[in-house]
This record gives C-alpha cells, structure tokens and sequence, in this order.
C-alpha cells in the first residue's frame, strides 16, 4: 500500500480498489454465465459484463485525469468474493438452486460495488473534483441498478429452487 497522507491519497487508493475488482469481474462474470441456466439470469450477467467494461473505462479516464496509474493494487475482497461464485459454479445442484445460489454471489457483489463507489463518490466531492463525482456516481446508479434487477430476478428463481 502506498503512503495515505492525505485524502487524495487515501481516492486514489480507493480507486485503485474498484479497478480491480472491476478487472477481475470482468473474467468472473462470464463464468458465471455460462453456469446460469435461467435465460434471464445469463442475459442479465452478459449485460453486467458490459457495463463492467464501461465501468473500467470509466475509471480509467479518471486515472488519466489524475495523472496515476490504476496499477498497483489487488482488491482482495473481490477475490474473496469471485473464490465464492467458483464455489457456487462447482456445486453439484439442481438448476435452480444453483442459479439462485449464483445470485446470491452476485448481489454480494454489488452491495460490495456499492459501498466502494458511494466511498470514493464522497472523498470526489469533498476533494471538489465534480467531473469524478459525476462519473462515480453514475457507476454507482448501475450497480444499485443492477441489484434490484438480481432481487428480482430471485424471486422467480427462489420459488423454482423451492420446488428443487
């Protein structure tokens, strides 16, 4: 870890955190397409690996603007995470259970997307950077997104793993 002096520091720390775990979902997510067997659940992953891609390209546009590296930095909570998703992809299962099992994964995921870009949203404004601000928070408008979509999407999936 780098020297936090100060808040900047502590941003592009942060920053550094989501593009990780951003570029590791972005091997994760197709795995866990492939695994899915609800139509709806492997569209909803494909189009979560596309706005993962913009997410990263987004971050690293605010990179550029800093003048930093994204480098660096190994999110080891999203490697937690993606370990626990290979876990659920590998489990012997019925369908269902294993695509609501893939859900569950996948909104730790978000709720983890959530809070990491709510963070660095905040430290941007403070910081008075309002261009970053805006670029975060429309991440985090995403990924909030994206986890309503997964909560509903379950409840389908939940009531077809109660049947087995």
């Amino acid at each position: 870890m780098t020297a936090l002096n100060e808040l900047k520091d502590l941003y592009v720390e942060q920053l550094r955190d989501l593009h990780s775990a951003e570029t590791q979902l972005l091997t994760a997510l197709p795995r866990m397409e492939a695994a899915a067997t609800d139509p709806q659940l492997k569209a909803g992953f494909h189009l979560h690996l596309e706005q993962t891609q913009q997410q990263v390209n987004r971050l690293e546009s605010i990179f550029a603007d800093l003048g930093v590296s994204p480098g660096g930095h190994v999110c080891k909570a999203m490697q937690g995470l993606i370990a626990e998703g290979a876990e659920m992809i590998g489990t012997q299962a019925p369908p269902a259970v294993k695509d609501a099992g893939l859900i569950a994964c996948a909104q730790r995921v978000e709720h983890y997307e959530i809070a990491g870009y709510g963070t660095v949203a905040r430290y941007a404004q403070v910081l008075g950077l309002q261009q970053h601000l805006e670029t975060l928070r429309a991440t985090e408008v995403e990924e909030k997104q994206t986890d309503t979509k997964l909560t509903e999407l379950s409840d389908t999936i939940n009531q077809a793993a109660l049947r087995g």
